[in-house]
């Protein structure tokens, strides 16, 4: 079944009833209305973005006991935190060890496996909507050797945002950039809290990545698996800005366009299933090699 992603965006208050999230706001009178049930085990991602919003405790015990990611939101509207259940397997412990015992040419191998395909994902989306000769991003793809040594990530990187936004002059994709960099942003947040939530569900440790390895970032691992979903945020931020053309702020259309990248369908082995499902097999397919029972990651094909 795909879980619910819910976004909060007025003065609420979060409770839980008989194992279902009670959503209430207050009339004019002050007094508490039920707006409505939500039951806890159709939830996988919550959005809270607004400084009004009042949960109870049982609320974050429900949540997380149920495998939810929780994402808070600033003064800005932008996600900012991310809260995840610290036991999400039956059997943690054991794949705790497997992924902590890794070696490293496993990591590099699994490193190429998933800049080759982000690569590749990122030519379709050129090549689908720009109508773009995309040879040079193929020939990447196929050179990405063990660790990507050569650094062909960041080739194909410039190749491929200098040409998704001609129309923005000079377009740079940087966290605190210009226009659509918010949108952008915004967008692989909510990827980043699924990915997320799917390696606590397959027993693995969102902060040993395979790559990154900032000591400030608690998500490392999920920073890794995301790579190549981005091109799939990439899409839907190009289909935004010629649907609202005159709107370069994030404001309720977009945000409700943008809580939908979990439903978005994507294709991994010849079959299709929502973005959320797909994740799930993805890092399951991880667990899997760390355990030595499986070569590749199983990513999606655009």
């Amino acid at each position: 079944m795909i879980k619910r992603t819910l976004y909060f965006g007025n003065p609420s208050y979060l409770s839980i009833k008989l194992d279902q999230l009670q959503v209430s706001k207050t009339d004019e009178e002050g007094k508490p209305v039920v707006m409505g049930l939500i039951p806890v085990e159709d939830i996988g991602v919550v959005v809270l973005d607004h400084p009004q919003i009042t949960c109870t405790f049982s609320v974050f015990d429900r949540l997380l006991e149920n495998n939810a990611a929780i994402i808070t939101c600033d003064s800005k509207h932008l996600p900012v935190g991310l809260l995840l259940p610290l036991s999400g397997n039956s059997v943690q412990s054991e794949r705790f060890r497997f992924q902590i015992e890794a070696s490293q040419p496993l990591k590099k191998q699994l490193w190429q496996q998933t800049i080759e395909r982000k690569i590749r994902n990122q030519a379709a989306i050129l090549k689908k909507h720009k109508e773009m000769d995309i040879n040079n991003m193929l020939h990447w793809a196929e050179s990405v050797s063990s660790g990507d040594k050569q650094n062909h990530e960041a080739r194909a990187a410039a190749f491929y945002w200098k040409n998704m936004f001609p129309e923005q002059d000079n377009f740079l994709r940087e966290r605190e950039g210009d226009y659509p960099n918010n949108f952008l942003n915004y967008g692989y947040a909510i990827l980043r809290a699924v990915v997320a939530r799917a390696l606590v569900s397959s027993g693995l440790l969102p902060t040993l990545g395979i790559h990154h390895h900032n000591r400030y970032n608690a998500y490392c691992l999920a920073d890794d698996i995301m790579e190549p979903y981005r091109p799939y945020v990439d899409e839907l931020v190009l289909e935004l800005m010629e649907t609202f053309p005159e709107q370069e702020e994030i404001d309720k259309n977009i945000k409700a366009k943008l809580l939908q990248i979990p439903v978005i369908d994507v294709v991994i082995n010849g079959q299709k299933s929502p973005l959320m499902v797909g994740i799930s097999q993805t890092t399951a397919s991880l667990q899997k090699c760390f355990e030595g029972s499986l070569r590749r990651i199983s990513y999606p094909e655009i």
